[in-house]
C-alpha cells in the first residue's frame, strides 16, 4: 500500500508538471502550435521550389534550411527516415543532394555532397527513388517524364462510372490532380541555377512503375480508358479537362493560400499552374508560397518547413487531456482553448458532401487554416474538449449537435469510420501501380478511427453496445483483430491501433473478459520492456508485423498503459511499472524525437511534438482514477513554476 501511495504522489507531480508546461506553451489565440515534424523532405522541396520560381529574395530562408538538412546527414553520407532504419534512405538522400546543390550554398566538391553521391551511386542511383521524387525530378528538368498510363481525361468520368474522381481519397485527389496536369503536359522548368544530376541516373530511362506492376493494373487502366472513350464532347476534350483540373485546385485554396493546407499538394499546384501558363509572380502562386512559409516552425532553433500545421489536433487533444486530469473547463487555459476550437468548426461544405449530400457541415479539420477539409479524428477530439461547455451554453450546444450529427453520418457502410470521407474504399483502386497507393488512393475504415470514435460515443454521449451504430462498429473491429491479439492502426501502427480498439470497445460496454480484449491485453503484457515501458519501431508498417524499437518511449508507453488501465479493476504490476516509467523520466533523447505517427509506409513518418506530453498526461490521469489518486481539481495557473 505504501508503494502505491508513493506512486500516486509521483504521478500527481508529473501530471502537475505537464499541466504547467502546457500553460507556458499555450499561444495567445488559445491554441498549442507544437511542430508537426516530418524529416527533411519538405525542407528540400521548399529550396527546389524557391529556386525554380527564381525568388531571389528568399536567401536567408534557403540558408537556414540548408543548415538543418546538412545537420541531419549520417556518417555514410545518407539521410534516414528514422533512427533505427537499417541504412540510409535513397530517396531522402537524393532529395537532400539535389536541394543542397540547387541552393547554391554547397557545391559538388564539398565533402558532404561527395559522401551523399557515393551513397546514391552504390544504392542504385536516382532512377530508384520514390515516385513523388521522380515527379519532382521530371518537372524540374532533371530527367525525361516517365510514361504514365492514365490520361488526365479520367477526371471527367461521371459519378455514375464504376471508378471516378471522388472514389479517390481527398488526400489522393489533392496530389494526383496537379500531378496529372504536369504528367499530361510534360511540363519542365529549369533555371540558370539548376544543377546537373544526369550522372545520378545509372539507367537512362526513368519509369514510374515496373512492367509487372503495369500488367497487374492493366484491367483497371483498360476500364478507365473505355470510360474516357465513351465521353461525348465536341470540343477539345484535353483542354476541357485541364481547365476543370485547374478549377478544382483553385476552388479548394484555403485562406492562407495553400491547397488544402498540405505542403505536397500546394507545391504540385504551383508547378501545375506554371504548366497552365501562370507567371512566377502570379498572385495565386505568391500567396501559395507565403502560405507555405507561414507553416514554417523552429525546432531546437532550426527552421523546418512543416508538411502541415497540427494546431487543431494539438489543441483539441491537449484540452480534453487537461480536463481528464481534473482541470475545470472554467479555467482560463481551457476557456481560451475552447474559444479557439469553436472558431475552427467547419461551416462550409467540402468534398465529403459528394458521398453524404444531405448532411450539414459540422466537423473539424487538422490544420490551423483548414475550413473545408474536416476529419473524423479531429471532430471527436474537439467534441470531447467542448462537452462540458456544451452542457451549459446554448451556442456551444449547437456546435456540439452539428459535430455529433456530422460524425454519426460519416459511419461507413461496413460499420467502421475512415479518416476523412464516407465509403471511399473501392479496393480495385489499389491495383493502380502507385507507390504508397494503399495509403494514398482510398480512405477505408481503419481501426484507430473506429476505436476512437466508439470511445467518444461511449464516454461522452453514453451510447453503448445496444445501439445499432455502435454494434456495427464493434463487429467491424472484431473482424479486423490480428491473430496475436493486436490491431494495426492507420496513423500509428500496432500499439496505437490496439489502444484505440480496446479503449473504444470497453467505453461502449464490451466486457473486459471478452476473448478479444483479453487477447489484446496479453499481447501488450508480452511486449512490455524490462524498464516498464513500451516502444515500437517504424519498421512495423514496412514489414506488416509488430517490430519492437528496442527502447521505450513515453508515447508508446502511454498508449499501452492506457489500454491496460481501461480494462483493469485495480493497479497491476504491469500498470505500476508503466506509470513508473513515465514518472521516472528515463526516456533517451533520440526516442523522444522518434516518429510516432505513420504517414505513408516506408516514406513518410511524423513526429508530433505534443505527444510526449499529452498522452502521458491522459494515461496518468486515468491511473489516478484507477488508483484513487489526486487529480488537478483544485489546480490553478498559480501552480506554474
Amino acid at each position: 500500500m505504501e508503494r502505491i501511495g508513493n506512486m500516486k504522489h509521483q504521478v500527481y507531480k508529473e501530471i502537475n508538471s505537464i499541466a504547467n508546461q502546457f500553460v507556458q506553451d499555450q499561444a495567445e489565440d488559445g491554441a498549442w502550435h507544437y511542430p508537426f515534424e516530418t524529416g527533411i523532405a519538405s525542407d528540400c522541396s521548399m529550396i527546389i521550389l524557391l529556386r525554380t520560381l527564381e525568388m531571389n529574395d528568399e536567401e536567408e530562408l534557403i540558408k537556414e534550411l540548408v543548415e538543418r538538412i546538412v545537420g541531419k546527414q549520417q556518417e555514410d553520407g545518407s539521410w534516414k527516415l528514422f533512427h533505427d532504419q537499417d541504412k540510409g534512405n535513397l530517396t531522402s538522400t537524393v532529395e537532400a543532394y539535389y536541394a543542397l546543390l540547387y541552393s547554391g550554398y554547397r557545391n559538388p566538391k564539398d565533402p558532404e555532397i561527395q559522401a551523399a553521391r557515393r551513397f546514391i551511386m552504390v544504392n542504385g542511383g536516382a532512377t530508384e527513388v520514390h515516385m513523388f521524387l521522380k515527379i519532382l525530378l521530371a518537372l524540374t528538368g532533371q530527367c525525361a517524364w516517365p510514361h504514365f498510363p492514365v490520361n488526365i481525361e479520367v477526371l471527367l468520368l461521371p459519378d455514375s462510372f464504376p471508378i471516378n474522381l471522388f472514389d479517390l481519397s481527398v488526400y489522393g485527389r489533392a496530389n494526383l490532380i496537379p500531378f496529372l496536369i504536369l504528367a499530361n503536359t510534360n511540363f519542365r522548368r529549369r533555371t540558370p541555377k539548376s544543377p546537373d544530376l544526369s550522372d545520378l541516373f545509372l539507367k537512362r530511362k526513368v519509369h514510374f512503375f515496373t512492367e509487372e506492376q503495369e500488367e497487374d493494373a492493366r484491367s483497371v487502366i483498360k476500364l478507365i480508358k473505355q470510360g474516357i472513350k465513351a465521353l461525348k464532347y465536341h470540343g477539345n476534350l484535353r483542354e476541357l479537362t485541364l481547365y476543370r483540373a485547374e478549377k478544382y485546385m483553385l476552388n479548394r485554396i484555403e485562406p492562407d493560400g495553400t491547397f488544402l493546407n498540405y505542403f505536397s499538394s500546394t507545391t504540385l499546384m504551383i508547378y501545375a499552374l506554371l504548366a497552365r501558363g501562370y507567371s512566377n509572380t502570379h498572385p495565386v502562386i505568391t500567396r501559395a508560397v507565403q502560405g507555405l512559409k507561414a507553416m514554417t516552425c523552429r525546432i531546437n532553433g532550426e527552421l523546418h518547413c512543416q508538411y502541415t500545421t497540427a494546431s487543431i489536433w494539438n489543441t483539441t487533444l491537449i484540452n480534453y487531456a487537461l480536463q481528464e486530469a481534473g482541470i475545470p473547463y472554467s479555467s482560463n487555459m481551457i476557456q481560451k482553448a475552447n474559444h479557439y476550437i469553436l472558431s475552427r468548426q467547419h461551416l462550409k461544405y467540402g468534398d465529403w458532401v459528394i458521398h453524404e449530400p444531405n448532411l450539414l457541415p459540422g466537423g473539424w479539420g487538422f490544420a490551423d487554416m483548414n475550413t473545408i477539409h474536416p476529419d473524423i479524428d479531429d471532430t471527436t477530439t474537439a467534441l470531447r474538449a467542448i462537452r462540458s461547455l456544451a452542457i451549459e451554453q446554448v451556442d456551444c450546444r449547437q456546435a456540439w449537435d452539428r459535430g455529433v450529427n456530422w460524425l454519426i453520418s460519416m459511419q461507413n457502410n461496413d460499420g467502421g469510420w475512415a479518416a476523412f470521407e464516407k465509403n471511399v474504399d473501392k479496393k480495385v483502386l489499389n491495383l493502380l501501380p502507385l507507390e504508397g497507393g494503399k495509403d494514398l488512393l482510398i480512405d477505408p475504415s481503419t481501426v484507430d478511427l473506429t476505436g476512437r470514435t466508439l470511445e467518444f460515443f461511449g464516454n461522452y454521449t453514453h451510447l453503448d453496445d445496444h445501439h445499432p451504430m455502435v454494434k456495427r462498429g464493434i463487429r467491424w473491429l472484431l473482424r479486423h483483430q490480428n491473430a496475436d491479439g493486436s490491431w494495426v492502426g492507420r496513423w500509428g501502427v500496432y500499439i496505437y491501433g490496439t489502444w484505440a480498439a480496446v479503449t473504444g470497445m470497453i467505453a461502449v460496454g464490451v466486457s473486459r473478459n471478452h476473448p478479444a480484449i483479453q487477447k489484446a491485453l496479453a499481447w501488450l503484457r508480452k511486449i512490455q520492456n524490462p524498464d516498464g515501458g513500451w516502444g515500437e519501431s517504424c519498421k512495423s508498417d514496412i514489414k506488416n508485423c509488430y517490430v519492437p524499437l528496442g527502447e521505450s518511449t513515453r508515447t508508446h508507453t502511454a498508449w499501452a498503459l492506457d489500454t491496460l488501465i481501461s480494462a483493469a479493476t485495480g493497479v497491476t504490476p504491469e500498470i505500476e511499472n508503466g506509470a513508473a516509467f513515465l514518472t521516472d523520466k528515463k526516456e533517451k533523447k533520440w526516442t523522444a524525437a522518434y516518429p510516432k505517427g505513420r504517414g505513408m509506409a516506408g516514406s513518410f513518418y511524423i513526429n508530433y511534438h505534443c505527444y510526449e506530453y499529452v498522452f502521458p498526461l491522459l494515461s496518468l490521469a486515468h491511473f489516478q482514477k484507477l488508483a484513487g489518486g489526486q487529480l488537478l481539481t483544485d489546480w490553478s495557473q498559480k501552480n506554474v513554476t
